[in-house]
Formats: structure tokens, sequence, C-alpha cells
């Protein structure tokens, strides 16, 4: 690996022109034998020679010179802006986020937004969340995640960004009206849609059916939130599912309504690692995030700046 001190040295004699005027424009001590040994050494790495007199302390770049001199001019004349730049936070890069579909539909369009106002050339990746699995956060295979976790372990910092709100979801031929859901009994003969088996929100599902005395003789499993609501519309089922919007998920062929007594609600956090490097893009993100009250247990969250 080529010393960079020695690349310094060489641009400096290949700008200025000779040893001497180097040695004097210099922005750090040094003298002109250093510059001399620090060319020499540089022209023993590569096994070419670099620069040539032709004149007294005249020098001037070889061809081989001027081509390692048109790559080092531009690296050396943007290094202060890069460094300062990191020192201050003001470079960007991507931003790996993983969410639950729901939330990538409804909860991150103006979120991301605000965020691209402050980050304009951010590279954000979005991938949709089946499963919560922090290890994608332990790891560093994502920088974020959004989603509802029953409690948040230590090593993961969090902030509340929204409410989810249980709605039951009905084909809206099985309902007289938008304010009245109908008797289990109407829905028996049509399949509950679930989320897949060994899933939390499949388990928070059946639990929520038991509390009432209802245990569905058939059933269809899907993946998300917005593939329920396509077969509720489409008549093939009736399901509960998370919500928004407290008035639940608006669609033209069903009828939302709420669901429990108080009505239940859940959480939904941006999680992130506590001893995630430093970056820019994650302290954007947490800045613009949505701002709720934070009412449910979890971790703690941090702001920008303190993580």
């Amino acid at each position: 690996m080529i010393d960079l001190h020695r690349l310094v040295g060489f641009h400096l004699v290949a700008t200025q022109g000779g040893y001497a005027r180097a040695a004097r424009a210099a922005d750090y001590p040094i003298t002109q034998p250093a510059l001399h040994q620090q060319v020499k050494k540089l022209e023993a790495e590569v096994g070419l020679q670099l620069l040539e007199r032709i004149g007294k302390d005249q020098m001037r770049p070889t061809p081989a010179g001027a081509h390692l001199l048109a790559f080092v001019a531009p690296f050396l004349r943007d290094l202060p802006a890069v460094v300062n730049r990191l020192r201050t936070g003001e470079f960007d890069g991507t931003l790996s986020i993983r969410a639950e579909s729901l939330l990538i539909r409804q909860l991150l369009p103006p979120w991301l937004l605000a965020l691209r106002k402050q980050r304009p050339h951010c590279q954000l990746n979005l991938q949709e969340l089946v499963v919560t699995d922090l290890a994608a956060l332990r790891t560093g295979a994502c920088d974020a995640m959004l989603t509802w976790l029953p409690e948040v372990p230590d090593d993961i910092a969090s902030q509340q960004v929204a409410t989810l709100h249980a709605c039951l979801v009905v084909p809206r031929d099985r309902a007289r009206s938008a304010t009245r859901p109908p008797a289990f009994a109407q829905l028996a003969d049509l399949p509950f849609l679930a989320y897949p088996e060994g899933t939390r929100p499949q388990a928070l599902q059946m639990q929520a059916l038991a509390g009432v005395g209802v245990a569905p003789a058939q059933m269809i499993r899907l993946d998300t939130a917005d593939a329920i609501l396509g077969y509720v519309e489409s008549g093939l089922g009736w399901s509960l599912v998370p919500s928004l919007d407290p008035n639940g998920p608006p669609g033209r062929r069903l009828w939302a309504f709420p669901w429990g007594r108080p009505r239940a609600t859940f959480p939904v956090w941006l999680l992130w690692r506590k001893d995630a490097p430093e970056s820019p893009m994650l302290d954007a993100l947490i800045g613009t995030a949505p701002r709720v009250e934070n009412r449910a247990g979890g971790g703690s969250a941090a702001r920008p700046g303190s993580r």
C-alpha cells in the first residue's frame, strides 16, 4: 500500500514545480531533503521515475508521474471537504428500513417525504417485514425497523411513531350498517382470514377470538393485512386486523368496527440498535418521525445526537 504522506509530498513537488517551492508551500513543517526522500521512496514503490529535473530547482512530472498526478490531485483537493462533512454529519448514504406492509403503504410515504427534504441524496432500501426478527437490527442487516412488540429488549432503542387500532372487518353484505357489527353467527359460514401459523399477529387474533368465545371452523392464512383486506372485500372471509385509522381501514366493499372493550390498541415502534454507529441518515429518520404520545411500555427513545 502506497504511503499517503509520500503521495502528498509528490503532489506538492509536482504542482509547485520544485522542492524548495514545495517546502515553502506546504501547510505543515517539512524540509526539501524530506520531500526528496518521500518522492524517491514513492518512485521505489511504483518502480518508475515520477519527476524529472528540467532546471535548477525545477521539476516536472514524467508521463508516469502525470498519470499519477491526475488521480492524486482531485483526491487531495476534495479530501478536506470530505473530512469536514464526516465531522459535521453532512453526508448521505444508504438507509435500510424493514416495516410491515400496512406501515409501508400508509405510514411511511409522508414520513419519507420529510426525510428526503433533509437528505435528498439518501438512498432508501425498504423491505416488507412479515416476521419481526430483531437479529436483522443486531447484525446490521437493516438500520431501522417499524413494528409492534410486546416488549422492547434493552439493547434496542425505540420511539413510538403511531398507534394501531384493532378492528373487525367483514364484507359489506354481512352487516346492516357501518355502525352495528354483525353477530358472529352471521359469519359462521365464512372462513376466518388469519395471519400465518406461529406468528405473533396470528396469536393475537386467536386470543381475541377466544376472549369472546369464538372458534372459527374454517381459516385461510394470509401474510399481510393488505392481503386480508383484499379477501374481505372479495367476500371470501372476515378477520381482525390492525388499522392506523381509529375508524378502521377504508374499503368500498367492507365494513370495519372497533374491537374490544376498552378498544384494543398497539403502539408502533421505530426500532434501532442502541450501539449503532453514527449515521446522519438514521438520525434524520428519527428526527422526522411522526410524533405521538407514548403511553405504552418499551425501550427508551434516543434522540439524534444522543444515540
